[in-house]
């Protein structure tokens, strides 16, 4: 088992600022762009980003730490934010992610030293029984995933540009 609760935290405090450097003050272009029909641009992985920060890691933190496996978690819609979309500019969404996630790490703080038993349990809708190191571990890993398409997404806004280094270029090269 790698997981670390320092670690984990270390990469949940620079994800906000990680996406703020790479993301402002970009053209719409890199930033309303997507990989095809039923997939998301940045802008909206942004708001599913802020999303997931208000209705999903804290609240299933705090289900587990209170509830245990006497009550399933609270549900959460993964694609919440493209049924209430905003007019805010992605400046406005990567602000907020930014504040809501300091305010998430500080519950996480408050909840953990609390009740430092990561393998404590809650129950998931879908996967029945889980840990709170790996409700934790999936957190950060969700951050990754999602910087990760944001790359992708900008990456493929090149794709027919690059002409016959894409044969090089793996991140245009994915199965």
């Amino acid at each position: 088992m790698n997981f670390s609760l320092q670690e984990a935290i270390e990469i949940l405090e620079r994800t906000p600022q990680t996406l703020e450097q790479f993301l402002s003050g970009l053209s719409n272009g890199w930033l309303q762009s997507n990989e095809g029909d039923g997939t998301w641009n940045v802008h909206e992985v942004m708001e599913h980003l802020i999303e997931a920060e208000k209705h999903n890691w804290i609240p299933r933190v705090q289900s587990i730490v209170v509830e245990g496996e006497h009550q399933l978690f609270p549900a959460f819609d993964r694609f919440s934010h493209l049924k209430d979309t905003t007019d805010r500019t992605t400046e406005e969404a990567l602000q907020e992610f930014s504040i809501i996630r300091k305010t998430s790490i500080s519950s996480l703080n408050d909840i953990i030293l609390s009740n430092p038993d990561l393998e404590k349990t809650g129950l998931h809708p879908e996967f029945g029984q889980v840990k709170l190191r790996e409700l934790l571990s999936a957190w950060v890993v969700h951050d990754f995933t999602h910087i990760s398409q944001i790359v992708r997404v900008m990456a493929e806004r090149y794709r027919n540009d690059v002409g016959p280094w894409s044969a090089y270029l793996g991140i245009l090269n994915r199965s």
